[in-house]
């Protein structure tokens, strides 16, 4: 941990058990730029530094999977001019980030329609998660031009394909099969324990809709340039005091 994280809140948290899916919003970039007068797209490369403070962080505390809401499928009604900025924006950042991953054991990878991106930046994202694939300490989930909504319609194209094709049939389908046909199943990726939303936003934006039936959620005002490593972990802190029943009584209690 960094030098000026308060030794309070480590003592708060128990590190030995932290969630280990954590899924983010990363909200606020543009209020932010707009606050300080400057264009939508320099709050985008400031919330590239909080994205580190976050992975770093869930390095450390043992966190095995990250999920970061980075580009939306109602992105692409922005102007131009910005989505081109985020794209290279995202080039940039997988070069950059690419030495500090192999260095410490961390895997990307993406789900959500990315076919649908520039051929470049398609090139670098396949590029860094074949580069990464064999690394297990933490799994960095970047959700790129990814929607609930449209990630459950895959899914269920997927599974009436099989029915179609006669290798089930509807007895068959199931949770867990649902589940297994989402982006997020075929990439072996667990449901997210945690969900934070930055901005104060009191909303999740079609992100995870089906994994996050029973993830406990939390909401900061902070916008996301200003979010770091303290935020991260008094997030971390509450979720810790929730009591999760999933239906059913604790069983301290009556």
């Amino acid at each position: 941990m960094k030098k000026n994280t308060p030794l309070g809140l480590l003592e708060k948290i128990d590190i030995k058990n932290p969630p280990q899916h954590i899924a983010i919003i990363m909200d606020g970039n543009g209020r932010w730029a707009a606050s300080k007068g400057f264009l939508r797209v320099r709050g985008h490369r400031e919330g590239s530094d909080s994205i580190r403070s976050v992975v770093r962080t869930c390095r450390e505390i043992g966190v095995k999977y990250l999920s970061l809401y980075a580009f939306s499928v109602d992105n692409w009604k922005r102007p131009k001019r910005e989505i081109a900025a985020l794209m290279q924006l995202l080039k940039q950042f997988l070069k950059q980030e690419l030495k500090e991953m192999l260095d410490n054991n961390v895997r990307l990878v993406t789900i959500g329609r990315t076919e649908q991106f520039p051929e470049d930046v398609q090139r670098e994202l396949h590029y860094v998660e074949q580069a990464t694939k064999d690394n297990d300490k933490l799994t960095v989930v970047l959700c790129l031009n990814y929607g609930g909504r449209p990630e459950i319609v895959d899914a269920v194209k997927d599974i009436a394909d099989q029915c179609v094709q006669k290798k089930i049939k509807t007895t068959d389908i199931d949770e867990a099969m649902i589940s297994q046909s989402l982006y997020t199943g075929k990439q072996n990726i667990p449901d997210p324990e945690l969900l934070i939303r930055t901005s104060g936003e009191m909303r999740v934006s079609n992100f995870l809709l089906w994994q996050i039936s029973y993830t406990e959620l939390y909401v900061t005002k902070t916008l996301w340039p200003d979010f770091r490593e303290n935020d991260f972990l008094e997030a971390i802190h509450v979720y810790q005091q929730r009591d999760r029943r999933f239906g059913g009584l604790n069983k301290d209690k009556k």
